[in-house]
């Protein structure tokens, strides 16, 4: 049985980044990914500049920025009136905008660059059922289209999203906070006449998110109250109802390529590392899509866990592992996570429907801060400058 370096559950934007950095690293990395077809969606579509510096690491960013909307400012509007301007200009001084670009695009992208180093560490149609740690590896096994599949690995990393599979057999528990609200969004042809800018509309019936993607397109994410309700029964003509009702702009429901509902919940694993195996991405914490943090934040897990990896497979190959070579890795990530959690519930709470004295006295207060130099301090936040 062969013993990979390392065997990454999850072919999602998280785990093919971390294996294209391992190849770098000379490391034998392989990703199983249960799903056989490319996905074809743009669930995430903010890249952040740390992130952007990843792909530019491995040559990448050339590619992910050819077909991207640079959103070199956020607005933040009210009604008619603008309440204030954040700008990214400060963010970094290498990419002062955040990149908009569909995931599917993203992970193309990354998949091309992990086939240009590797073109069999991508296998897809292998579903993980279950690992054995041992004192030198970790026996996987999973299940393709021909049986069972066994490999030995010295060290698994679960990228499997938030149903993890690696989280559920490793043990490893959670604590799950839902939030009341629920989301509405669709993707549809801008007629808005904002360009290149991000626009929050702060209304007192609740937020409208509206962000440029390329080829000329628009998403608009709604706050639409506490109803549970499946996305698939969101139509194209509800999305463009609530936006224009909202904040008067027209949106033609035939234009739109996607209609979809989320809600909002804070899932974070109480550990992410358990002796050989360690959770990175939506495996290790869930959290809300307002912000657009989750998929960059996966991407810095990937980057922090490389370091780590790379040493301990210096310890006679990998068959010796020091029990505390991931605990400043694990410390720094969960805090990284709480503080990434707390901005985007920051956020849902600030787009929540509010009263009218309440709207006053938040656009008053949001004003002035985004007069005030903290504006910039804001701006890095929200590109996770310091993630």
């Amino acid at each position: 049985m062969r013993t990979h370096d390392v065997l990454i559950v999850g072919g999602g934007p998280v785990g093919v980044m971390l294996a294209a950095a391992l190849a770098d690293r000379g490391l034998d990395a392989v990703v199983w990914e249960a799903r056989v077809d490319d996905p074809a969606h743009s669930r995430a579509l903010g890249v952040h500049p740390p992130s952007i510096d990843l792909f530019d690491r491995l040559g990448l960013a050339d590619h992910l920025l050819a077909d991207a909307v640079r959103i070199r400012r956020g607005i933040a509007r009210s009604g008619s009136r603008t309440v204030g301007v954040v700008p990214f200009d400060r963010a970094s001084s290498r990419w002062p905008f955040v990149a908009a670009v569909p995931q599917d695009r993203t992970e193309a992208v990354l998949r091309a660059g992990l086939a240009a180093r590797r073109d069999d560490a991508l296998r897809r149609g292998v579903r993980f059922v279950g690992l054995e740690q041992r004192d030198e590896d970790v026996v996987v096994q999973g299940v393709d289209g021909e049986g069972p599949v066994v490999v030995a690995a010295r060290f698994v990393v679960g990228a499997d999203g938030t149903r993890s599979a690696v989280r559920a057999a490793s043990g490893l528990d959670t604590t799950v906070r839902d939030l009341p609200d629920r989301y509405v969004m669709g993707d549809f042809a801008d007629a808005t006449g904002h360009g290149t800018d991000a626009v929050i509309h702060l209304e007192r019936t609740g937020v409208v998110e509206s962000f440029p993607l390329p080829a000329g397109r628009r998403r608009f994410v709604v706050h639409a109250g506490a109803e549970r309700r499946p996305a698939s029964t969101v139509t194209a003509e509800e999305v463009a109802r609530l936006v224009t009702d909202r904040t008067g702009v027209p949106v033609d429901p035939t234009s739109s390529t996607m209609a979809s509902a989320f809600g909002v919940r804070r899932r974070l694993a109480t550990r992410t590392v358990v002796g050989r195996v360690v959770l990175i991405g939506d495996a290790a914490h869930e959290i809300s899509p307002i912000g657009g943090q989750g998929m960059n934040l996966g991407w810095l897990d990937g980057h922090a866990l490389e370091n780590v990896i790379a040493a301990a497979v210096k310890l006679r190959g990998g068959r010796m592992l020091d029990p505390t070579a991931f605990d400043r890795f694990e410390a720094d990530r969960a805090r990284a996570a709480v503080r990434a959690a707390r901005q985007a519930e920051w956020n849902t709470a600030l787009g929540r429907p509010v009263g009218s004295g309440t709207a006053r006295a938040r656009d008053l207060a949001l004003a002035a801060v985004l007069r005030s130099p903290s504006r910039h301090l804001l701006a890095s936040v929200y590109a996770m400058r310091w993630a």
